[in-house]
């Protein structure tokens, strides 16, 4: 009997431990991230090839090739030109934005709170977006003539309806019943906007900011091709009048890899370092 409970009490062979999900989770996301950078630089190397091939087809006299273009670009870097003309771009592109904010944020927080200015600001907002970005361009510059207003005025028309017809969308996706339990629990309208509106707002800010970031960027590029007396557009329209097509092609890829630049390290690691509190957010970080 005693060896019969002995043997009862025996668990047998230790099991063994589970998997770490999370160094698992680590190996996933670094496979996904390597994976991401292949399909890039294999999409770099797909352009460089078709680059070359319609150089070679048209001439380099009407299509420079690429290394051509590099060597402009360098000397434009070299030159100075670069840091002032692309300082007065960013300036007057984050000022446009600066004021799209200050205009569409209230305007999309009402659309979103309350079905009267819903019903008030829908139909202006959305043709307000709708209406064509060579438009705002050129009558920024009849409105403000040769000076650096233009660019940004055309920047902030453009921009304002992303930003408050995404804000609207926002406010109206939070949870009601979450308000509700938080009114119930004492909370002041201040902690509700502060605790519950904001965080559900940022993604659809964040994404109202990446959608019109191109938009905005090329709106005020074309501005100062019209009319400017500083900026990228400026030297794109100078060296167009001079035919030097290089120099042309170098502006126009400084300009790329600028935006490019502005959006993986600035906008995207802004974005994941704010809503890092998401699963997705943290699965991604992994």
């Amino acid at each position: 009997m005693t060896d019969q409970l002995v043997m009862g009490t025996d668990t047998g062979p230790s099991t063994p431990a589970p998997p770490d999900r999370e160094a698992a989770a680590r190996r996933t996301a670094r496979g996904r991230r390597w994976r991401r950078t292949a399909v890039l630089a294999l999409g770099w190397v797909a352009i460089y090839a078709v680059w070359e091939a319609a150089s070679w087809w048209f001439g380099s006299r009407l299509l420079p090739r690429p290394h051509e273009v590099l060597q402009s670009a360098i000397e434009i870097i070299e030159t100075g030109n670069f840091v002032g003309d692309f300082s007065a771009s960013v300036l007057k592109t984050f000022a446009g934005f600066g004021v799209a904010a200050l205009v569409g944020a209230p305007i999309g927080y009402l659309m979103g709170r309350s079905r009267y200015w819903r019903a008030f600001f829908h139909d202006g907002v959305t043709i307000a977006g709708t209406i064509p970005a060579i438009v705002y361009a050129v009558m920024s510059l009849i409105v403000f003539g040769l000076s650096n207003l233009g660019p940004i005025l055309a920047v902030a028309l453009v921009s304002a309806p992303y930003v408050a017809l995404n804000v609207a969308e926002g406010i109206r996706g939070v949870d009601q019943q979450l308000i509700t339990m938080s009114e119930a629990f004492g909370r002041t309208p201040r902690q509700i906007r502060r605790e519950v509106l904001v965080p559900t707002i940022v993604p659809f800010v964040f994404a109202a900011i990446r959608m019109c970031f191109a938009v905005a960027w090329k709106v005020e590029a074309l501005t100062e091709v019209f009319g400017g007396r500083s900026g990228v557009g400026f030297q794109i329209r100078t060296e167009y009048q001079l035919y030097d097509i290089s120099a042309v092609l170098a502006w126009m890829v400084l300009f790329i890899a600028f935006m490019l630049v502005i959006e993986r390290l600035v906008l995207a690691k802004a974005e994941s370092r704010l809503l890092a509190w998401r699963p997705e957010e943290r699965g991604a970080a992994l």
